[in-house]
């Protein structure tokens, strides 16, 4: 990619900074608060290529004072400084450069925001609700390490331990929950000797995973006439409150049939934000499949953009064996992966999808 070619995008972009900075304190926008919020979002999300588009101007500018010294000055101590610093400015610039085009890339609108988690056991019974349950701990660890906030929405018991299914909202201040963790939907395969197995032999269960943008307040116009809620007793966990009192919550999208449940909270107003929260969350996933479903016929990485069915990785306990198939990534550290190490295999998906993108966009 040429330099002026460079140059004339981030110029594209600071011209559009220039633009939403003064929109955003225009009153015919700041009267409307969705188009100021999402202009908002905006602003935020150029200001770091803005910042990087006066440091490569800068460099460049530096790059071209260097070689002016080096053919009209005389002075070989002034000299031999232009050369050092030509050298040191041209090796730094090819790197610049990667960096700024995958700035450049579109980015997914919802990578900013926070995500509702979904875990199921699927094939393999009893194992496949213990291989959930051991996906969900992996995970919580996860989070943990980033400090983000973890709430469960709702989940059901295993007969045998782990979950039949689990569905919780991880929350950040300060980083896109879904733009890290979306690369995680699909189908998870386990291949171990289960603790119910007597003979010794190995099986392979699976559990599925979804991961769903949270869908803000102005995301969604959801009537509250098209809405259906129910009342009844929480089952589970949850001390005197358990069957005695109506906290639990079902609410029942009229027009479209879907149906969201929430008892994690002994309080029946908390549980209806939860609700209402995934509610919201699942009717924008519906739109936004639209979206999923036409880049994921060009990008391999993002299986979350086309199948959810399809099996993404397979963790294989006797060879300690982690394998990712859409990059064909093997890892032989299991154990370290169970317990919430997962930054190697979420960077590398994001490297190979950056570069098809790149590809893919002739960048």
């Amino acid at each position: 990619m040429a330099e002026n070619l460079i140059l004339e995008k981030l110029e594209g972009v600071k011209q559009r900074f220039d633009e939403v900075s003064k929109l955003v304190n225009e009153p015919d926008v700041m009267s409307d608060m969705k188009r100021y919020v999402a202009l908002n979002k905006e602003f935020k999300e150029l200001e770091p290529l803005i910042k990087t588009y006066e440091e490569y101007k800068n460099v460049l500018s530096n790059i071209d004072d260097a070689k002016a010294i080096l053919k009209n000055e005389s002075d070989e101590e002034m000299k031999e400084m232009a050369k050092e610093e030509l050298e040191s400015l041209t090796e730094s610039l090819p790197k610049m450069e990667e960096d700024i085009k995958i700035m450049l890339l579109p980015k997914d609108p919802e990578d900013e925001k926070n995500a509702i988690f979904e875990i199921r056991g699927g094939t393999g019974g009893d194992e496949a609700a213990i291989f959930a349950g051991d996906l969900y701990r992996m995970y919580c660890k996860y989070f943990e390490k980033r400090h983000w906030k973890v709430e469960v929405t709702r989940f059901t018991e295993g007969t045998m331990g782990g979950y039949k299914e689990i569905v919780l909202t991880v929350s950040s201040n300060t980083e896109g929950v879904y733009g890290i963790m979306k690369y995680e939907s699909g189908v998870h395969r386990v291949q171990r000797v289960p603790a119910t197995e007597t003979q010794g032999r190995i099986h392979t269960s699976a559990a599925s995973v979804v991961v769903l943008p949270e869908a803000g307040e102005f995301d969604v116009d959801l009537k509250e006439s098209d809405v259906r809620k129910d009342t009844y007793c929480s089952s589970g966990p949850g001390g005197q409150s358990v069957n005695t009192t109506y906290s639990a919550i079902r609410l029942t999208h009229i027009p479209t049939g879907l149906v969201v449940t929430c008892q994690d909270e002994k309080s029946q107003i908390k549980n209806l934000e939860k609700a209402m929260k995934e509610l919201r969350s699942r009717l924008y996933a519906i739109e936004y499949q639209k979206y999923l479903d036409k880049v994921g016929s060009q990008r391999k990485t993002m299986v979350s953009t086309g199948d959810r069915s399809a099996k993404i990785r397979t963790y294989n306990y006797p060879q300690s064996r982690v394998t990712d198939h859409r990059i064909n990534l093997t890892l032989y550290n299991l154990p370290i992966v169970m317990d919430g190490e997962i930054d190697e295999i979420i960077e590398k998906l994001q490297i190979a999808e950056n570069a098809e993108r790149l590809k893919a966009s002739g960048l």
